[in-house]
């Protein structure tokens, strides 16, 4: 698997300057950010769903504009389980993956639930966030298999739009949420929309059975890749299955410091078995787009990512053939 390159993007309306986190920028600045992005070789941009500095727009919003201009980059919406029932988020997220051709994933944040789901859950004692997250990424993965592509048949002479055999319910019901299905659409063309996770409140266990990318802080980063390879083992799956990425804060002010710090980020790469990085630039506008510029080409090779037809391609992620059970 190549480095790979993600970049955290707060798009919505500044209240002040941010001295940390992922820069806030408009709306029509995140267009020349994407434009910048798509240029050197990001794979994805993380749509940051609220910032300390600010007012964020709803991410899966951003990126359904945003693709609609600049569609060679993969958009990453991140969606919190505090107030986002299960099956609305599977249907925005897979709609929004339609409409780009497979550039879609989502950045699925540990939290608490939603209003929809406690009028029905199975179980009112449960709280535990990591466990919450575990039940809610299944319901997503497997939401997303519930109508294959082979489903829609689209025969008119033979008037069958859709094989309704292949379309199955999910019938979940677990310890958080009660979801029957199945969805209303077919399936990803990249086989499903690629699920981000974060380690800190999840660990390597929680994640192991749903993520496609992890992505882990400086702190975190030591042994993050033995716990993820044993993790996924125990889930039956390879760690060839899973982009681990490290976050970094970008600072760039100087565009001659950029050769400095992808050195670092290499040596940071070999030592922990990085598989590519998650970009969280500060500052405003013009500060971003000189960190893509100066840092991006050190590290990626933008024509293999521009020729990826999805954003699982781009992650250098294989095609999902089927959902754990």
């Amino acid at each position: 698997m190549s480095t790979v390159l993600q970049l955290a993007l707060a798009v919505g309306e500044p209240a002040s300057q941010q001295a940390d986190g992922p820069a806030l920028v408009s709306l029509a600045d995140a267009g020349a950010v994407a434009a910048v992005a798509e240029e050197v070789g990001v794979a994805s941009i993380r749509l940051v769903d609220g910032v300390a500095a600010g007012r964020t727009l709803d991410p899966t919003v951003v990126g359904a504009y945003l693709a609609g201009i600049h569609g060679g980059v993969g958009y990453v919406a991140e969606v919190p389980t505090t107030h986002n029932a299960p099956y609305n988020a599977a249907r925005r997220v897979l709609s929004l993956d339609r409409a780009t051709g497979g550039r879609v994933g989502v950045a699925l944040r540990a939290g608490e639930g939603d209003e929809v789901s406690e009028a029905t859950v199975p179980d009112p004692s449960a709280t535990d966030p990591a466990q919450r997250w575990t039940e809610y990424a299944r319901v997503l993965t497997r939401l997303w298999a519930s109508f294959p592509r082979e489903a829609l048949i689209g025969d008119q002479a033979a008037g069958i739009v859709v094989e309704d055999a292949l379309i199955k319910p999910i019938n979940h019901e677990g310890a958080f949420y009660r979801v029957a299905g199945p969805l209303d659409g077919p399936s990803s063309v990249q086989g499903r929309p690629v699920v981000v996770a974060d380690l800190g409140v999840l660990d390597a266990t929680a994640v192991a059975e749903s993520a496609d990318v992890v992505v882990v802080d400086r702190e975190y980063a030591a042994g993050a890749d033995a716990a993820l390879a044993e993790a996924l083992q125990q889930a039956g799956r390879s760690r060839e299955d899973v982009a681990l990425l490290g976050r970094v804060e970008v600072a760039l002010d100087d565009p001659a410091a950029a050769a400095a710090l992808g050195d670092e980020l290499r040596a940071w790469a070999d030592e922990h078995r990085l598989d590519g990085f998650e970009l969280v630039p500060t500052g405003g506008t013009e500060a971003v787009v000189t960190a893509l510029r100066a840092l991006v080409p050190q590290l990626v090779d933008a024509a293999a990512v521009s020729s990826a037809p999805t954003l699982r391609a781009a992650l250098g992620l294989r095609e999902v053939a089927a959902v754990l059970a």
